[in-house]
């Protein structure tokens, strides 16, 4: 009869757990970008930009998918930044509590537990670097992996990592840095 009521007792914590999670989703939407507000493109017959024109915050990107982008990058990109992307649910535990044992250790940050999701939060959400930010980042990237697939949590990052200055997103540091599309990007 005990245990029972004890698996009563843990059923009604994990139902309590699920109605907080549903509410605070629902009170804080993700904070996706508006492709409203996206700078525009004008491209020759072969597809290279003729001239760019910055989005009304003065950032440069030029929007791409995965398929678009070449499969070395992407895969240079998982292997150095999350090469459990295909597996987590946007957070990697083991790597988080790897960084935070490191961390301690040293008593400084010697290497990140981030996700791409997470990342990807980080830049959505504009997260500061502290342990509440971090909780908030975490939270985020739950959410984005809940309403996103990993594919479109792929091309978020690929759009809107930050290349130096105002430059936004593979394609455009390509072009910008190198002169020539993502997809035709090498090892070198």
């Amino acid at each position: 009869l005990a245990w029972r009521r004890r698996l009563q007792r843990g059923l009604l914590l994990v139902v309590l757990v699920a109605a907080v999670l549903v509410v605070l989703d629902r009170c804080f939407p993700l904070p996706l970008p508006d492709a409203s507000g996206a700078g525009a493109i004008v491209l020759a017959r072969d597809g290279q930009p003729l001239r760019a024109f910055p989005d009304r915050d003065g950032v440069w990107r030029y929007p791409v998918t995965p398929e678009q982008v070449s499969p070395l990058y992407v895969e240079a990109l998982l292997t150095y930044e999350d090469r459990w992307f295909a597996h987590h649910p946007g957070v990697n535990p083991l790597a988080l509590a790897r960084a935070v044992g490191q961390g301690l250790r040293h008593r400084r940050m010697v290497s990140g537990g981030s996700t791409l999701t997470m990342q990807v939060a980080r830049i959505l959400d504009g997260t500061p670097h502290d342990v509440g930010g971090k909780l908030r980042q975490i939270a985020r990237a739950l959410q984005l992996e809940l309403h996103l697939s990993k594919r479109e949590i792929l091309t978020l990052y690929l759009n809107h990592a930050p290349f130096g200055g105002t430059i936004e997103g593979v394609e455009a540091a390509a072009w910008a840095y190198l002169g020539k599309s993502a997809q035709r990007l090498s090892r070198a």
